[in-house]
């Protein structure tokens, strides 16, 4: 059975659930979800799709689950892949995860949707400043983790890189230049080599070119 994944392409946190499908081997499709004309808030997707209002939202037959970690979880229990080899490397990942949904891509994502989709006169400049400030110290961290290192957690691609890079591949800007960050630009090349990878736009419906 093809599963179904809640996603628009301009969406990091559905980059980190559809990417990890598509690197995946599993069978899926994308179904647009149409956020910048309000389509989580309406009561039919809150009562059909994911009363949380939000996505991405995969579902499997039965089985239905909204948050990209709680979705790249499962679609590792599902291939066998993006997981740990040993206990300690499993809670290693699942503490990246958490980082990352906390200190990286929330502020990547709100920062990113402040600066470019917004109206200008609406932009708040003091509150980017801070979020910019936060990011620099996130992308300092992973920065020096990955000195040394291929990826974020043991010998192979898991779910703490497909997590960590959500957000690092979009081109609006954000305050993130991947040339100051050369762990992290090499980090993002050999997450875009693997076998299948696509960009977020490539990936996923939903564009910004779509609304221009």
């Amino acid at each position: 059975m093809t599963m179904k994944l809640y996603c628009f392409g301009e969406s990091g946190n559905s980059y980190k659930a559809a990417l990890a499908l598509q690197l995946s081997g599993l069978q899926w499709e994308p179904v647009f979800v149409d956020f910048f004309k309000g389509e989580t808030r309406t009561p039919e997707y809150r009562a059909n799709v994911n009363e949380l209002g939000e996505a991405p939202v995969l579902v499997d037959g039965e089985f239905k689950t909204g948050q990209s970690g709680a979705i790249q979880a499962y679609i590792t229990e599902k291939s066998g892949k993006f997981g740990g080899k040993t206990h300690e490397e499993n809670y290693e990942i699942f503490r990246w995860v958490l980082w990352d949904n906390h200190k990286l891509s929330s502020m990547a994502g709100v920062t990113r949707f402040l600066m470019n989709f917004l109206p200008e006169d609406k932009r708040p400049a003091e509150v980017i400043a801070f979020n910019q400030g936060r990011l620099r110290g996130a992308y300092e961290l992973l920065n020096n983790h990955l000195d040394g290192r291929d990826w974020i957690v043991g010998d192979g691609v898991t779910n703490a890189d497909l997590s960590c890079c959500g957000y690092l591949y979009y081109p609006e800007p954000f305050g993130f230049d991947r040339a100051e960050w050369p762990h992290i630009n090499a980090w993002l090349d050999r997450i875009s080599a693997l076998p299948g990878w696509k960009h977020p736009y490539d990936l996923m419906p939903g564009n910004p070119s779509d609304r221009a």
